[in-house]
């Protein structure tokens, strides 16, 4: 029996010291397509049986109610902090938050909280709501998604009130809340399209999370924090600004996505440099996009013409119109 290269050995035990769950599950997957390839289908089946094991976590899916159930989204996260390819302030406040949350009991010891309540800012694709669910992996927590627009245009006049169920419901059942599109409801209460129903339904989200003393972890997001009421800001134990990847985290980013599919002969400073205006969710997306295209074409590694394909694909979504 043919049984790992060396090298494939060496990326496993070095993504295990990573805690690179991801990159070790590639390997593995690769592996068991290898032997495959080779007649091995009990063993390849017995592997990937393996993996699918190992996807179970601590959190489970909430079910909620009908009405809850329209609102909130719940779901389990396998996303680790390895993944989250972000400034390197940003990832260390997230550690922080992962950190005192471990350790709360002994914050408590000495009249101190651990910060839960988070603010995340910044546009679109450049890491929110990936940072959301990685505390939800890392904590073993589910994931519950507010759909904010749904809460606000499906409930208008009854939005308080249905804000309360979702507040109740933070408290009772331990998660990572996550209000996506927050801007539906944080906007500045003096602004000229404001209207009275929206004062109410800020008002009443600004109450709710003064008061709130759950175990959960609360977290919004928004695409413009200058649109946000500044009362927010003082109810939030933390404000993390994104903003779009700059080489260190591009570079960085295109090594966690292409993984074992990397070419050695990928010039990556070229490639780099093409990928400056785009956000971390489309260079992952011009990734996953290469790695697709070399699989169906039997291809081991992505290499740089492929690469550089999908990225002037990914960058002619915004030169349409000018």
């Amino acid at each position: 029996m043919v049984m790992a290269t060396a090298e494939q050995i060496k990326m496993l035990i070095q993504s295990h010291f990573d805690k690179n769950d991801d990159r070790f599950k590639t390997v593995v997957l690769q592996l068991a397509a290898y032997e495959a390839k080779q007649g091995h289908t009990s063993l390849a089946r017995d592997i990937r049986t393996l993996i699918d094991k190992s996807k179970s976590s601590n959190a489970k899916v909430i079910p909620f109610n009908k009405d809850l159930g329209e609102m909130i989204a719940s779901s389990v996260s396998e996303n680790r902090l390895s993944e989250l390819v972000v400034k390197d302030d940003i990832k260390a406040r997230v550690e922080r938050i992962l950190k005192e949350f471990w350790q709360q009991d002994k914050l408590k010891k000495h009249g101190m909280n651990n910060r839960r309540k988070i603010l995340l800012a910044g546009p679109p694709g450049t890491g929110k709501t990936m940072t959301a669910s990685v505390l939800a992996g890392e904590l073993h927590l589910p994931l519950c998604t507010i759909m904010v627009d749904k809460l606000v245009t499906k409930f208008m006049g009854e939005t308080s009130a249905k804000l309360r169920q979702i507040f109740e419901t933070i408290a009772e059942t331990q998660a990572v809340y996550l209000f996506d599109e927050f801007d539906a409801i944080g906007s500045e209460r003096s602004m000229d399209n404001d209207v009275g129903e929206m004062r109410r339904v800020l008002n009443s989200f600004l109450q709710f999370i003064e008061k709130d003393q759950s175990l959960s972890v609360i977290v919004a997001a928004t695409n413009n924090l200058r649109l946000l009421d500044q009362a927010l800001f003082r109810r939030f134990d933390d404000v993390l600004n994104y903003g779009l990847p700059g080489e260190v985290e591009i570079e960085r980013l295109i090594n966690n996505r292409l993984n074992a599919f990397i070419d050695n002969k990928l010039r990556m400073k070229e490639v780099v440099k093409k990928c400056m205006s785009l956000s971390h969710a489309e260079i992952a997306r011009a990734c996953d996009d290469a790695i697709k295209e070399a699989i169906l074409n039997d291809k081991e590694t992505v290499n740089e013409k492929l690469l550089t394909l999908m990225i002037a694909e990914r960058n002619s979504v915004y030169l349409r119109g000018e």
